[in-house]
């Protein structure tokens, strides 16, 4: 049985960090790039994610977020059952992270600065517009040693460590305070009450039985709804038969 979680965020906040999460995966697939169109992928994705970066103050959440772990594994070392070494490891990479986002200026301004970046950036915008007749400098640059292009890439990778591995972090500890139980949706749909803690719900759920789960709501009330993939011949999109499913809030 094919299955997939679904994660739906209830706050802008977790919305964000999950589509800068999103993209920082599709960057990592540059270190293993060797074709021209994979590195245009890579400066998509990289304008795409700058773009984001720059229409929002993170760094104002992302170290109340990595203060707040601190102060939870400070407490989390006091339970006699704790594995102490994963623990003081995790409290030091928190306070490496605290300290090089506290040191940084505006998260990308470097990269922004950057003067092939910045000569390249708006023709992403263009449909189609990464031709070599629009942009013969990136062109020149594609067609460099891959030894060369990988060197690069990681060094404008490397001013966004920092965030990544924040958000990556902050989203470890999301997800881990939630647990998967079993639910049935009646007619293809369930309603929950959130708690004052919860910022994030998650559902597994089969992917081959034709349909999947959207949800609706907010911080204090959501609700699920079971929707097929393809409508019935009638036009209706909606699961009429209980739909067994998992559901963790966090």
């Amino acid at each position: 049985m094919s299955q997939a979680i679904y994660e739906f965020p209830l706050n802008e906040k977790v919305r964000t960090y999950l589509r800068l999460e999103q993209l920082f995966k599709q960057l990592v697939h540059a270190n293993s790039a060797n074709e021209s169109w994979q590195f245009i992928n890579f400066f998509s994705s990289l304008f795409t994610l700058l773009d984001l970066l720059e229409r929002l103050d993170l760094r104002t959440d992302v170290l109340k977020d990595i203060e707040q772990h601190e102060k939870n594994l400070v407490i989390w070392s006091q339970h006699p059952n704790i594995d102490n070494e994963a623990l003081q490891a995790s409290l030091q990479k928190i306070l490496r992270l605290r300290e090089s986002l506290k040191g940084n200026k505006k998260i990308g301004a470097d990269l922004k600065e950057d003067r092939f970046l910045a000569s390249i950036r708006q023709r992403f915008s263009i449909p189609g517009g990464t031709c070599s007749f629009d942009l013969p400098s990136l062109h020149y640059w594609l067609q460099q040693p891959s030894a060369n292009k990988l060197k690069q890439v990681n060094t404008w990778m490397l001013e966004l460590t920092p965030i990544k591995e924040a958000i990556e972090i902050t989203l470890s500890f999301l997800r881990e305070r939630g647990r998967f139980v079993q639910y049935n949706a009646e007619k293809g749909f369930y309603q929950g009450v959130a708690e004052d803690k919860n910022e994030l719900i998650r559902v597994f759920s089969t992917t081959d039985q034709g349909y999947y789960p959207m949800l609706s709501g907010n911080k204090y009330r959501y609700a699920i709804r079971f929707t097929l993939f393809t409508p019935t011949v009638q036009g209706s999109s909606g699961v009429d038969a209980v739909v067994p499913f998992q559901l963790a809030c966090c």
